[in-house]
């Protein structure tokens, strides 16, 4: 079958986004490997499938297939591009569009200057809510790892987060330390790993080792949970810029109990056709 898609980016975080509204679209985790895969495939971090509504006074249903095929709950970087495809490819009219996920409703408004600012949600910081195996919650977590004593904080904003403070992010063991606790026992649904330098009460660094992705350009989840974990340390404030290797997003959080809410860019980069075969 010819499936039609569309290639966008968020910060370089990249995406193929799939309107599965007006094509009849059922990925295996094969099929979207191979999508992903960017020496045989279109190449992304990400498919995104652009879904009728399931809900009422909702606008859309939004999906995320991760490069390995796996389907995960949230990416703010995602959300952004999704905001900017439905209005681009006149599947609607509105600047504030709901748009239903497995993470809960998520509110996306597009701004004049085509950044796109996104209601990311409450932050949650319960164990059992990230999910983390620890008992009780904590600001600052410590556990073992290859000889190694880790301290990080963790978060889910839909999806789960472990934020680790770093002199230089540049110098960040992201393929050791990264890669062995995105799949640690601790925590059982993986997690993201972000390396958070502090530059300063409004600006910090963070480079991200994504669950299903590894290191990508950008992670706008993994911004939120740096600012928020980064606040709750007293190190950042509530209206800060976080530079990730890919740009800019701004992130703002008022405090336990309010949402979060991440500005950004999304841009469009090619539409495409491709054949999807039997995998």
């Amino acid at each position: 079958m010819i499936l039609k898609f569309s290639k966008m980016q968020g910060l370089g975080n990249d995406f193929v986004v799939i309107d599965a509204i007006n094509q009849s679209v059922q990925l295996t985790a094969a099929q979207a490997q191979w999508i992903a895969d960017r020496h045989f495939g279109v190449g992304c971090d990400q498919i995104l499938l652009v879904e009728s509504a399931q809900q009422a006074e909702v606008d859309f249903k939004y999906r995320i297939i991760n490069a390995d095929g796996s389907e995960v709950a949230q990416c703010g970087n995602g959300a952004r591009c999704f905001a900017r495809f439905v209005r681009q490819k006149a599947l609607t009219d509105k600047d504030e569009i709901v748009v239903e996920t497995a993470a809960g409703i998520m509110r996306l408004t597009l701004q004049s200057d085509a950044q796109v600012t996104v209601n990311m949600g409450v932050p949650m910081f319960e164990p059992k809510d990230i999910p983390l195996a620890y008992d009780k919650a904590a600001a600052l977590y410590k556990t073992q790892l290859n000889e190694n004593l880790i301290e990080f904080g963790a978060v889910s904003m839909g999806n789960p987060h472990a934020v680790l403070l770093v002199d230089n992010i540049s110098t960040a063991p992201l393929e050791t330390v990264g890669k062995a606790m995105e799949s640690h026992r601790l925590f059982p649904q993986r997690a993201n790993i972000g390396f958070l330098q502090i530059i300063n009460q409004q600006h910090a660094s963070l480079r991200v080792y994504e669950r299903g992705a590894g290191e990508t350009l950008a992670c706008g989840s993994g911004a939120c949970a740096a600012a928020v974990i980064g606040q709750r340390w007293g190190k950042l404030g509530n209206d800060v810029v976080i530079s990730l290797p890919g740009g800019d997003l701004h992130i703002q959080w008022q405090g336990e109990g309010e949402p979060v809410l991440m500005t950004g860019p999304a841009e469009f980069v090619f539409d495409g056709e491709l054949e999807l075969s039997d995998i």
